[in-house]
């Protein structure tokens, strides 16, 4: 939800979380009076194998930023891996999500790794998704050189959705704004950001659905800026330690059995299958410190402020947006636009008709409801779809794994959904980031990206787009006027080997779905998704 019901008066506000906290079981409750001690990103410094590949590389390309995309979500994870391995001086995470799964646990185990060698570790991420990580985040931030906060957090430390129902009735309108921002940076030098969270859905591992998603591996000037960022972002007034909890704190003892159990963890990990798959692919790649084909270009960090997440203080100048859409007004040709919710409203379905209207050839890669987590939010695309597709725009959807779709009755696919956020321009321009073209990225959560001028990094992008909406991978929506129809409709069209596939409605799902989606179509909840 977008805002819910909340007490106006401050009174009221404060008894009705005291009530709260009390049916919740006396649950810890946050301090905001907590000192938090600032910090800053530790300076670069050339003084191991990988630094020094890292500056020679850079200043034998004048000074220019350098990115390698990382396309293969199990590159994504080894890459953060073979980085954490050899920090020496600091990481620094940035997340919307750290999922207590199988490749969250080995991040975990290799963070802590790193924290014993010496290496600062400052670990920020947003309070909405944290449920089961609590233990391990409190036990984390025992050790001294790692420092786990929390961003926006909740005010009552109860994860069951109960609680978090009650607090958002009260707070809405702050807890509806989240940090969505992704990075992992590495000795000031080396950063990861893009679509990707720490889970296993995102590395291809566990059983349960899939994404398809994008990252960068970035060197050079943008580094700095990405880290004041962070820096901007853990200094914050919304960002708090985990100890700022008005509970119990983890101990040495509770460190050490997680040190054990992390451990273990590894090693059954390095065991799995996943595992033994993952070392035969790496050769056939590079990851994060293999040598491989760096792209060069100038490149502009975009990022919403944090206080874009206090409704107080929110405004055009804390926001990402007209950056992004800069970006676009320069198009003259082309313009490959992927996000995995796309509900461009009234006013971006007016800019994008007039970009096609003045030749600019657009085309869109989202999900289809088959591939879709949010199905709520596939009925806001589904508004829009037409008019743009009479305006000329052309429309992908991401088929769900091997173009056998499958749904749950909560419609979560089982298979393969889109993740990624990325845009180019004019076979130059790249944006790569957390944003996804909708109201939620646009106004409530925070976001982050590059914008990079490199035609090099479009082409590559452009080869990630021509694999992702080909007849196999994607349904493109089309206009076909049937004989005798006085109105175009809307057909659907992909391919199963050497055989054509079309169908006339969105395929793949049950008429539940469908009815459920035409619900969503109908309510005024746009502003919510």
């Amino acid at each position: 939800m977008r805002s819910g019901a909340h007490a106006g008066n401050p009174l009221l506000q404060f008894l009705a979380l005291a009530a709260l906290a009390a049916v919740a079981g006396g649950c810890a409750t946050l301090r905001t009076d907590v000192v938090k001690q600032p910090s800053t990103a530790i300076a670069p410094t050339v003084d191991t194998p990988s630094t020094r590949y890292v500056h020679a590389e850079v200043t034998a390309h004048g000074g220019q930023s350098g990115f390698r995309p990382l396309i293969s979500n199990t590159n994504a994870l080894m890459s953060r891996i073979v980085l954490t391995d050899h920090a020496e001086h600091s990481i620094d995470l940035q997340y919307y999500i750290f999922a207590n799964d199988a490749t969250g646990r080995l991040v975990a185990q290799r963070l802590l790794t790193a924290a014993d060698r010496g290496v600062r570790v400052r670990i920020l991420l947003d309070d909405l998704d944290i449920a089961t990580e609590d233990h391990l985040l409190n036990a984390l931030d025992v050790h001294p050189n790692i420092e786990v906060r929390l961003f926006n957090p909740f005010r009552i430390r109860n994860r069951s959705v109960f609680s978090k129902m009650g607090q958002f009735l009260l707070e809405g309108r702050r807890l509806n704004r989240r940090m969505h921002n992704k990075s992992f940076i590495v000795d000031s030098m080396q950063a990861v950001i893009g679509g990707r969270n720490i889970g296993d859905a995102y590395f291809d591992a566990g059983d349960e659905i899939h994404f398809r998603d994008l990252d960068v591996i970035a060197i050079g000037p943008v580094v700095p800026r990405i880290s004041s960022m962070f820096d901007a972002y853990w200094n914050s007034d919304s960002a708090f330690p985990v100890t700022a909890y008005r509970s119990e704190q983890a101990t040495e003892q509770d460190l050490a059995h997680l040190r054990e159990a992390l451990a273990k963890d590894a090693r059954e990990f390095a065991e799995s299958d996943y595992a033994q798959a993952l070392a035969e692919d790496l050769p056939n790649g590079p990851s994060a410190e293999r040598k491989g084909e760096w792209y060069w270009g100038a490149a502009t960090l975009v990022a919403d402020d944090p206080d874009k997440v206090d409704p107080e203080q929110d405004g055009r100048t804390l926001r990402i947006l007209p950056q992004i859409k800069a970006m676009l007004d320069a198009a003259n040709q082309q313009a490959l636009l992927v996000s995995p919710y796309f509900i461009p409203g009234k006013g971006g379905t007016r800019y994008l008709t007039g970009l096609a209207r003045r030749g600019v050839a657009i085309k869109v890669l989202t999900n289809s409801l088959a591939a879709t987590d949010e199905p709520e939010v596939h009925g806001g695309y589904a508004r829009y779809r037409r008019p743009l597709l009479e305006a000329g725009v052309d429309f992908f959807e991401l088929r769900p794994a091997s173009g056998q779709p499958q749904q749950s009755a909560h419609g979560t696919s089982s298979g393969v959904s889109l993740h990624a956020k990325t845009m180019v321009v004019d076979h130059r321009l790249v944006y790569v980031g957390s944003m996804n073209l909708d109201p939620r990225s646009r106004l409530l959560n925070t976001e982050m990206g590059v914008i990079v001028d490199c035609p090099a990094l479009a082409e590559s992008i452009g080869r990630f787009f021509e694999r992702a909406t080909s007849p196999a991978n994607a349904f493109h929506v089309v206009l076909e006027r049937p004989q005798g129809s006085r109105r175009p409709q809307m057909r659907w069209l992909a391919t199963d080997g050497d055989r054509t596939l079309r169908y006339d409605r969105d395929p793949g799902v049950s008429t539940l779905t469908r009815m459920r989606v035409t619900l969503m179509r109908i309510l005024p909840i746009e502003g919510l998704l």
